[in-house]
């Protein structure tokens, strides 16, 4: 199973952000990500055994009671790997203390919960973003992260992270359909 846990914006939130960049789509060579697909990515498991699911809920659970509840907007951008050859676009998160010391936290939990049950965790160290486009060849993107730097949309609470199953090449387009397996709580 292709999975990965994340923070999912609410839809007012993912909506703002949509509405923000609807009007400036037709400018870019992107590859624009669709709203219902805007998430931060706290771990992802590539090629996680069925068998490992129900140790991987519980353990998923378990780590996302530990953590708190904290208060967030989608605020600024940037580009990976960076704005001169930019392949990826991406939307961040306004995060006080608390907030980034909760969702690092949070990615390590999961990774952490990933591990001990025996599936593999991809990906380099944990870059709190959303992505919102991708490019086919790196280009110049420094006007877009500009762009993306002076957006913040409406504050919300972070108060879940989710279990997601990737199907790739099942969404329009060919592109992945994502099925939330699983939602953790976090603590009040």
């Amino acid at each position: 199973m292709r999975l990965f846990v994340a923070l999912i914006p609410p839809q007012e939130a993912l909506e703002d952000l949509d509405d923000f960049l609807d009007v400036r789509r037709e400018a870019g060579p992107f590859r624009w990500t669709q709203s219902d697909q805007v998430h931060v990515t706290l771990a992802f498991l590539a090629d996680a055994p069925e068998r490992s699911l129900d140790d991987l809920v519980e353990r998923l659970g378990r780590a996302a009671g530990r953590r708190t509840r904290f208060e967030t907007a989608i605020a600024g951008g940037g580009a990976f790997p960076d704005a001169a050859r930019a392949r990826v676009l991406w939307a961040g998160l306004s995060l006080g203390d608390d907030g980034r010391t909760e969702l690092d936290r949070m990615a390590t939990g999961a990774r952490a919960a990933a591990a001990r049950s025996g599936i593999e965790v991809g990906g380099q160290r944990f870059r709190p973003h959303l992505t919102v486009a991708r490019l086919g060849r790196p280009q110049e993107a420094t006007r877009w992260v500009r762009l993306l730097d002076a957006y913040r949309g409406p504050s919300w609470t972070a108060s879940s992270i989710s279990l997601v199953q990737s199907h790739l090449g099942e969404g329009p387009r060919n592109r992945p359909r994502y099925e939330v397996l699983e939602e953790f709580a976090l603590s009040g």
